[in-house]
This record gives C-alpha cells, structure tokens and sequence, in this order.
C-alpha cells in the first residue's frame, strides 16, 4: 500500500479526486475498540484499563459541550499510541490486521464501499483521509478493489518510530478537520474533488471540497447543515447492523 502523500500530484490531465472519511463514514466500526482488543489480548490489559477510565469518564463533558469533541478525539488518537509503543514493522502491521479484520471490515457499510470501489473502476484516484492510524488505514484500502488510477491511496496520522520500533508518539499532527481538508488539497494538486464522503462536522471543511459532498449517516451536529445545504445524505448500515 503506497500512503497518498506519498504519491506525486497528478498530472495533467488529473483523474478525478474521491475522497472518503473512515470512521463512521466507510464503517461503524472504531480503531480504539480495536486497539482495546488487541492490547487485552497481548498482555497489556492493565495499561489500557488505566488509559480507558479517565477517558469514559469525561464523555458526558463532551456531550455536553463543555469539552470540544474534536480536540477530545484528537487527543484520544494521541495518547491510545502511548499504548503501542515498542513495535516493531511485523507487529504494527499485526495490530493494523487485525483492527480491520476484527472491527471495521465487519462493520463496514457496503454502500459506501461498493460507491468508492465503483468510482475507482471508473478511473477516479480514490483516498481514504481520517485521522487514525496511518497502518489501520492502510489496512483497511487494501480491501478495497484498485482502478485504473491506481491502488486506494491514504492520508492518516503515521506512528512515529525510531531504532525499527514505534516511540508510542505519532510522527505528525492529526488529519482531522481542517488539516485533513488542507492534506487533501495538497494532494489533489489542482486536480478536481468530484466526490467527498464524510459523517461529522469534522468533516465538513473536507465535504466543501467537493463538487458532490456525500453525507453519510450524519450526526446531529452535521446533519442539518446537509439538509440545509441540499446536500446527498445516506443512511448506509454497516454490514453487521442487528435486523
């Protein structure tokens, strides 16, 4: 899997740029149960117990708009790595496996996959941009059927490493909310953004981006901004949603 931002600009004439958010976007599924997952399951119970307390705790802050919710995630993102620290490449890629496998494959909604593999058929260059791990996220492209401009390409947030194995710190800022919009940009090197999927209000600096911002089981927050602004809106179960 090559990172997006790896990837030179396109050149003229562009492929249309796709983009879409993972977490509630592409899937139901989060990155922190799977991390919690796989920590329990290596050993590391006790730190991720310690981590997880406090943090549960300050959720009805957030719900309450006294905490902002986006600098409440992208500190969750920050301080979970602290937690996988001393991985080696193997093992990163171990951990990323089975996120994916375990969470977000599973919960994933087909709807938007099948729309995203669609516009890569089509000779789109399709990107998943989030703020998770940049190995997750890779992970999670690799499912996902390549077209003719290529295979899915990322922009998420790298874990940093030193002497082959991870600090437990990330190697960059969060792509979240603006700064993902501005990665995007940066990558699309003038080339159109036909399409933006995205379930938050995090992403709406992504979603004004695109010709045709597509709203995917939005939350309360971005919800009626998209019928305001006559906006697509999906509803997409995941796969795995109870019947």
């Amino acid at each position: 899997m090559i990172p997006a931002a790896a990837l030179p600009p396109a050149a003229d004439p562009a492929p249309r740029l796709v983009v879409a958010d993972l977490e509630g976007t592409c899937t139901s599924g989060e990155t922190w149960r799977g991390v919690g997952r796989w920590l329990v399951a290596h050993g590391r119970r006790g730190r991720y117990r310690r981590f997880l307390a406090p943090r549960l705790a300050a959720l009805p802050l957030v719900r309450l708009g006294l905490v902002s919710r986006q600098a409440f995630r992208d500190r969750w993102i920050r301080d979970l790595a602290r937690l996988l620290d001393g991985l080696g490449p193997d093992e990163v890629a171990e951990v990323a496996a089975d996120i994916v496998g375990a969470v977000l494959w599973p919960a994933r909604r087909a709807a938007v996959v099948e729309e995203l593999e669609a516009a890569a058929a089509a000779g789109a260059r399709v990107v998943l941009a989030s703020g998770t791990y940049e190995a997750v996220l890779a992970a999670f492209a690799e499912r996902l059927s390549p077209g003719p401009a290529g295979p899915i390409g990322i922009l998420g947030t790298p874990l940093e490493v030193r002497d082959g194995r991870t600090t437990g710190r990330l190697a960059g800022p969060i792509g979240t909310g603006e700064r993902k919009a501005a990665r995007v940009r940066a990558l699309a090197g003038g080339a159109s953004v036909v399409a933006a999927y995205g379930d938050s209000l995090a992403d709406l600096p992504l979603l004004e981006l695109a010709a045709t911002p597509v709203v995917v089981a939005p939350d309360d927050e971005l919800r009626p901004v998209a019928i305001a602004r006559g906006w697509r809106v999906i509803e997409a179960p995941p796969v795995d949603a109870p019947r």
